[in-house]
């Protein structure tokens, strides 16, 4: 059996006086222990039976280390020396004789064996820590620890028994009069009434209190509502936002589009289909029409298939400026059939055509006068030409033509091919192109002026 301490838990060698302890000294560690006991009993069997008040507990109560003492050791002789009785001792160890002495006892030699000594320790052991606050077996370290922590509760107490002691004594020799009697029961009336002051006080203000608990409430049920709005607002005022972005981009879109459809619009109004259709110039000394010469000079001979083709192209340009203006010609009647056009003069029911073109062999023709269909032909595009100048000067009084026509001659030159020189024929079917571009550019305004009173009529419908 090996014994271990019960604080630091280190092994322990028992001392050679606890292997060999005798009655005698087994009654002196017990003794103290089974007083204790006797005297808890009695001090019960006094509280049962006197009175139900007990003596107030020292305040300090503090134990480090050791279990709490539930009594108060009495200032006895016991503390040193106990008496027992000699049957309590030996009950609580081993039933032994008390009239024979332990080296007497005829079993002594049989119970002296080292395991009997051991339990007979143990045992004691086990008496001590159950009767004490300490448990047991401890070593020599612990032992002086517990003393010392007993020593500083020892002084904590004794000096927490003086300062009880110091104000008793004040307590016995303060003695009140009765004017500070009075005084102080005046206080204690003024404490009480401020005590009450400030209870009325704190129920107004614990009420105030809940008040504005519940105001708060309130306003934190507002907050809630307003947030829950403005979170509303702004959802409904993002959806705005992205509507309006939307608008704005598809507005941009179709202002862009209108203001390329107005440009495309005005550069269509400024382009004039009959410049590109009827390209009038000249080369040199001749006039030309879509690049087609017309008239003959000595040195520059024209073939008469180019001048057949520019004169189809202006039959074709005198016809068209008449349809677009919705003009009548009088007498006569354009027939543009290009290299082979026709001009008809029409006399009530009857009709005579003149081939306006020519041929290789005009010039013999020419002298034996053969060739005078094709003079009237020519005659009769520039009477047309006369008719369509007059209506544009009489529409716009600021045209005036710079070329005037007055029966077969323009500009005092006659158009005819007939007793004419080429130079002066020439000369003469360039102006008669002249007077047809200013022609083409009345037309030009009056198609402008059409669309836009046409647009403008459009708009205020």
């Amino acid at each position: 059996m090996s014994f271990t301490c019960q604080r630091c838990r280190q092994p322990l060698r028992l001392d050679d006086s606890l292997t060999n302890i005798d009655q005698a000294s087994a009654d002196m560690l017990i003794g103290p222990l089974l007083s204790e006991e006797q005297y808890e009993k009695e001090v019960h069997e006094q509280r049962a039976n006197n009175s139900k008040r007990s003596p107030p507990k020292p305040i300090s109560s503090r134990y480090i280390g050791i279990k709490a003492p539930n009594i108060q050791y009495p200032a006895t002789a016991s503390d040193s020396f106990v008496v027992l009785k000699s049957s309590q001792p030996l009950q609580a160890i081993q039933p032994v004789p008390t009239s024979t002495s332990v080296e007497d006892d005829p079993n002594w030699s049989r119970n002296n064996t080292l395991s009997h000594r051991l339990r007979v320790a143990n045992r004691v052991f086990d008496i001590m820590s159950s009767k004490s606050s300490v448990d047991h077996p401890i070593c020599q370290e612990c032992t002086d620890m517990l003393l010392e922590c007993l020593e500083k509760q020892m002084n904590d107490v004794g000096r927490e028994r003086d300062c009880y002691i110091d104000f008793m004594k004040k307590v016995k020799d303060s003695v009140v009069t009765k004017a500070e009697e009075k005084e102080l029961a005046k206080q204690v009336e003024e404490l009480k009434l401020a005590e009450k002051e400030a209870s009325d006080e704190l129920s107004k203000l614990q009420q105030q209190e809940e008040e504005l608990d519940d105001e708060m409430k309130a306003l934190e049920d507002e907050m809630r509502d307003l947030d829950k709005q403005e979170e509303d607002f702004w959802e409904k005022s993002n959806e705005y936002q992205l509507n309006l972005q939307n608008f704005q981009n598809e507005r941009d879109a179709i202002n862009l589009k209108y203001d390329h459809d107005v440009k495309q619009y005005e550069r269509l109004q400024k382009t004039v289909v009959y410049n590109d259709a009827f390209c009038i110039s000249h080369d040199g000394p001749f006039g030309t029409i879509n690049g087609f010469r017309l008239g003959r000079l000595g040195p520059h001979q024209v073939d008469w298939n180019e001048i057949n083709a520019a004169w189809g192209q202006t039959l074709l340009l005198l016809y068209t400026v008449a349809s677009k203006l919705k003009f009548q010609f009088q007498t006569y009647r354009l027939v543009p059939m290009g290299s082979f056009s026709r001009v008809e003069k029409v006399d009530g029911d009857s009709v005579v055509s003149y081939e306006l073109y020519g041929s290789g062999d005009f010039g013999i023709n020419k002298m034996f006068f053969l060739n005078r269909r094709f003079d009237h032909a020519m005659v009769a595009v520039l009477n047309c030409l006369k008719q369509l100048t007059d209506y544009a000067e009489e529409k716009d009084k600021s045209l005036r033509l710079p070329y005037r026509i007055n029966k077969d001659k323009i500009g005092e030159l006659s158009i005819r091919v007939q007793f004419n020189q080429d130079e002066l024929w020439t000369k003469a079917l360039k102006y008669m192109l002249t007077n047809m571009k200013w022609i083409l550019v009345f037309a030009s305004r009056a198609n402008i002026s059409s669309e836009s009173t046409l647009s403008d009529t459009t708009t205020v419908t």
